[in-house]
């Protein structure tokens, strides 16, 4: 079972500095249909702050019960698996009562380069046995090492073909869940 978050704290800033990043409307219609499409159990938003969380709210609200969910009944199906939460611990506690332990978490970053895994490991991994793992994609700058370091597991970072790596989240996480599911 794969599950998916997005995390907005704790995470860097172009400063290193650790903050929180503001919820960005694409990120939740891009990952959500994402997630439908390649069978997420669900895609959590984490954001600390209420006032980010009720946005989102009135954004997903609107494609699963107002207009936009008899408009496009397609997108009202990824928005059904968009779960709002204040933090990372809220989220496996979700998951650990969806479905009776906690999950194994990954993070994602362009900077991990130890002790990391590959996709096709991970795919591996997910198919062959009955653990919960939640896959964890930072905003702003990256996810902050505190939680790279609790991680259970770090996924290989996305090599392009030349130095430059600054994709946004929504095209890394496109680029990771093809290559999880494909492999």
């Amino acid at each position: 079972m794969l599950y998916i978050a997005l995390l907005h704290y704790p995470v860097y800033n172009k400063d290193g500095k650790i903050v929180t990043t503001a919820i960005v409307n694409m990120d939740i219609h891009d990952l959500a249909r994402l997630s439908r499409t390649y069978g997420v159990q669900n895609f959590f938003v984490v954001n600390p702050l209420t006032a980010q969380r009720n946005l989102a709210y009135e954004i997903i609200n609107h494609w699963r019960e107002g207009y936009g969910a008899v408009a496009n009944p397609s997108r009202r199906e990824a928005f059904n698996l968009v779960v709002l939460k204040a933090s990372l611990e809220e989220v496996k506690a979700d998951i650990a009562g969806q479905r009776g332990c906690p999950p194994q978490t990954i993070v994602t970053g362009a900077n991990i380069n130890d002790n990391s895994i590959t996709c096709a490991e991970l795919g591996k991994k997910i198919i062959n046995d009955s653990l919960p793992y939640l896959l964890i994609f930072g905003t702003g700058s990256g996810i902050a090492q505190e939680l790279v370091h609790k991680a259970d597991y770090r996924l290989e970072p996305i090599k392009g073909l030349k130095d430059y790596n600054h994709l946004s989240v929504r095209s890394a996480a496109a680029i990771i869940i093809d290559r999880i599911m494909r492999e």
